[in-house]
């Protein structure tokens, strides 16, 4: 079977990139996805000079790849990830199928224990925390939601009646319900008094709305200057809309939340690594030693498997797996 792509790909006046980025767009994925996919496949390409992707085949995707691993020392995560924007690229972009694109080796990923913080170190590290950050690494820890899912929180998804949080198009694109912890509604409604501000503000100035999923700002044009579809925590200036190249009021900026958990942590005195996910870690551990099921720590974190919300189980085990030491009992 030739390995061209068909010639509608070669003389299209587009640059490839571009046509990956329409590609992902079109299939709706996220912004992380079109990052991650195009940074690989500009370094793939790179990697081998400049070739069309077209022109190359398995071998040239596996010398790549050996390279991330024995010159880069990547994960096997990251190698795998890599991959999947190679094969989309072929698949999805180039229209090729061919055989040997379901033969490439895939990276067997370490399994490896959660970093997980104890109560005390959890609060530990929340006092050295305070305003918007603070307020955000709570949420995290209290919900359980990714570091994204808590920045792009809009207004409408907040329900202080039953106590609740909608999640929307989380990982894998799904929605799911987390509850709202009770001691922060008063913080959290004193925050959504200021983003009302900022918003009120926005609408004062005539600016952009806020950005809105899929095709929703043409179905709905009002909704991105509403403010139920504000963000809860919106960013202190506007910024370029990576995709329109509007200048709009963004979310607040994830690195910022990042920076400051980062900041606690050493302020703390907490040795382990943690991060802003080890908060989301934590919150499953230690919903399964107050005695929760399995079952409904997966519907929280919003596991399509069970066995991913599996890793967790190792906190049920005291010690090593239970067993009593023979020193300890001299």
């Amino acid at each position: 079977m030739s390995t061209t792509a068909p010639d509608n790909h070669r003389s299209t006046a587009l640059p490839l990139l571009e046509q990956v980025r329409r590609r992902i767009r079109a299939r709706h994925l996220s912004r992380r996805t079109e990052q991650a996919y195009t940074h690989w496949i500009k370094r793939y390409i790179l990697f081998h000079g400049k070739r069309h992707p077209a022109d190359m085949n398995g071998p040239d995707i596996e010398a790549f790849l050996s390279w991330l691993a024995t010159d880069r020392e990547v994960s096997a995560s990251t190698q795998n990830q890599a991959l999947a924007a190679l094969l989309f690229l072929y698949k999805e972009v180039l229209g090729l199928t061919l055989p040997w694109l379901d033969k490439i080796t895939r990276a067997k990923p370490r399994e490896r224990r959660p970093v997980v913080l104890s109560h005390h170190e959890v609060s530990a590290l929340l006092a050295c925390m305070s305003g918007v950050t603070g307020l955000m690494a709570r949420l995290i820890y209290g919900t359980g939601m990714r570091l994204m899912e808590c920045c792009q929180l809009r207004i409408k998804d907040i329900d202080f009646q039953q106590h609740e949080i909608t999640i929307r198009a989380g990982k894998g694109g799904k929605d799911r319900v987390t509850m709202l912890p009770a001691s922060l509604i008063t913080d959290l409604q004193t925050q959504l008094k200021s983003a009302r501000q900022c918003h009120d503000s926005d609408r004062a100035r005539a600016e952009p709305g806020v950005s809105l999923p899929d095709a929703l700002a043409r179905k709905y044009p009002g909704a991105a200057t509403s403010w139920s579809w504000f963000w809860c925590f919106p960013a202190d200036h506007l910024s370029l809309d990576p995709v329109t190249g509007v200048r709009r009021r963004h979310h607040i900026f994830e690195q910022a939340v990042q920076r400051a958990i980062k900041r606690a942590v050493q302020a703390a005195d907490i040795v382990k690594p943690a991060t802003t996910h080890t908060l989301r870690h934590s919150f499953a551990t230690h919903l399964l030693m107050g005695g929760y099921d399995i079952r409904t720590v997966q519907e929280l974190l919003g596991h399509s498997d069970v066995s991913t919300t599996m890793i967790y189980t190792h906190v049920l085990n005291q010690g090593g797996r239970g067993v009593i030491s023979p020193l300890d009992r001299r």
